[in-house]
């Protein structure tokens, strides 16, 4: 089972591990389109108008556009604690027990607008650039990885389930074929239901949670469903590669 978790834009700063070498991640035949990547945002850096706007970042926070001039020489931690925010905290790696955080760091990855995708142990610095952002003079994003990350994702999972919790502009970087998707729903006491907004990244992390650690290894929605049920939580199998999480 290959977990694909969406990436937060709020990430852990500082690190204790080495500068980034992109030798050391995963899917290494990422690793030209990642180096160009690398540069060009480090180069935007330098053009404090033109990253805000091409990076959607504010007035007044020069902190990140710091972040990405420094991306080759910033201290790393692994990308599972890199990213921070509701997914991540309803995930809540660091309280695994031993057996179930090897089983996490094994199938967990993280999608990334800069890096296409990372293994969870993989070390990386905090940026920012989104699935959405638009370097100047350079294609779209979804352009940049497109056909190249779905083949390398494709390849990595080979027979393993693919489990595809990232949003849609994210997928849409790298689609996988045949990957379970998960949608969050709100069930009203008149039985109508609404599309969870916030909430739904805690719901995917408690789901993220509850596979990861599985001893499990699913080979379909319908196992993946029977997994989540036993641990609690309301799952019905909207199509062969479609879950549908339902909160009250």
């Amino acid at each position: 089972m290959l977990i694909v978790l969406p990436p937060s834009e709020t990430k852990a700063t500082g690190g204790d591990g080495a500068p980034l070498d992109l030798d050391r991640l995963w899917l290494p035949e990422l690793r030209e389109i990642r180096d160009r990547l690398v540069d060009e945002v480090i180069a935007l850096s330098v053009d404090p108008e033109a990253a805000r706007r091409a990076l959607g970042i504010g007035a007044g926070r020069e902190d990140l556009l710091a972040i990405n001039a420094a991306l080759r020489e910033a201290p790393t931690l692994p990308a599972i604690r890199r990213y921070t925010g509701v997914l991540y905290d309803a995930l809540d790696i660091g309280t695994m027990p031993k057996a179930a955080r090897a089983r996490a760091d094994h199938r967990l990855a993280v999608g990334s607008a800069l890096f296409g995708a990372v293994a969870a142990s993989d070390p990386i610095p905090a940026y920012r650039l989104s699935a959405g952002s638009s370097l100047p003079g350079s294609p779209t994003l979804r352009a940049r990885w497109s056909p190249d990350l779905t083949e390398a994702l494709v390849d990595a999972a080979k027979d393993r389930l693919v489990i595809d919790l990232r949003s849609g502009g994210y997928r849409q970087l790298g689609p996988i074929p045949d990957a379970v998707t998960v949608t969050v729903l709100t069930e009203h006491a008149d039985g109508s239901r609404t599309v969870v907004s916030h909430f739904n990244k805690h719901h995917k992390g408690v789901l993220a949670r509850i596979l990861a650690g599985s001893r499990a290894e699913p080979d379909s929605a319908r196992a993946v469903a029977v997994i989540a049920r036993r641990a609690g939580l309301r799952v019905e199998i909207a199509a062969p590669t479609e879950l549908v999480v339902l909160t009250d």
